[in-house]
């Protein structure tokens, strides 16, 4: 008599069969959906909102709009590509909340960002370089103006292609092709001074 199969543990599902349980109302296949892209949807939210406050915010509303959202999403995009696109969202209605404010937030420039998978086994000091060159990238992107560090990080952090990023920012996909461009420049150049306190804010000028 041939044994049964062993039981598919959530971590060994696809994306795909965790939605599908999650749509069936299993509650742990919800929990290992949102624990497996929680690293990466608050890495996308920090590096968008630049405020570590904020980004918890849009991050915890992303969570929540995915969880409201799973039954219109319609598999013809990877899970990963649609929650970006929900991330992308809660951190522009994040922005749009902080432009109300009467007092800007200061900008938070020490970073924590989450690395993708498990951490590397390596020397401390090949670590500490990884982590300065994040921080390094993060201030940088601060200061980066947001019409151009959104394009900039759609494409290079979540791979969004440029019609879905002109669909998420609403613009022209040339629009978005062009500002990923200047992005890109204005970032490396700000990389080159070093990101220094007294650096300029990069890109401020007409993004069209």
């Amino acid at each position: 008599m041939t044994p049964p199969p062993p039981p598919v543990r959530a971590g060994d599902r696809s994306d795909a069969e965790l939605v599908h349980a999650a749509r069936s109302g299993d509650r742990r296949a919800l929990d290992e959906l949102l624990r497996r892209h929680h690293d990466r949807i608050h890495l996308l939210c920090r590096r968008l909102c630049r405020d570590r406050g904020d980004a918890e915010d849009a991050t915890q509303n992303a969570l929540i709009a995915i969880v409201r959202g799973l039954e219109r999403y319609d598999g013809r995009a990877e899970f990963s590509t649609w929650s970006y696109r929900v991330a992308t969202n809660a951190c522009l209605d994040e922005l749009r909340r902080r432009r109300r404010r009467p007092v800007a937030h200061e900008t938070d420039t020490v970073v924590a960002l989450a690395q993708r998978g498990e951490p590397a086994r390596d020397d401390p000091s090949a670590s500490a370089e990884r982590a300065e060159d994040r921080s390094r990238i993060q201030a940088a992107l601060d200061r980066l103006d947001e019409s151009f560090r959104l394009p900039v990080v759609l494409r290079d952090l979540a791979e969004l292609d440029y019609a879905e990023i002109a669909e998420v920012l609403q613009l022209p996909a040339g629009t978005v092709r062009s500002r990923i461009s200047r992005g890109r420049r204005h970032l490396a150049e700000l990389l080159e001074l070093g990101n220094q306190d007294d650096a300029p804010h990069v890109g401020t000028e007409d993004p069209r």
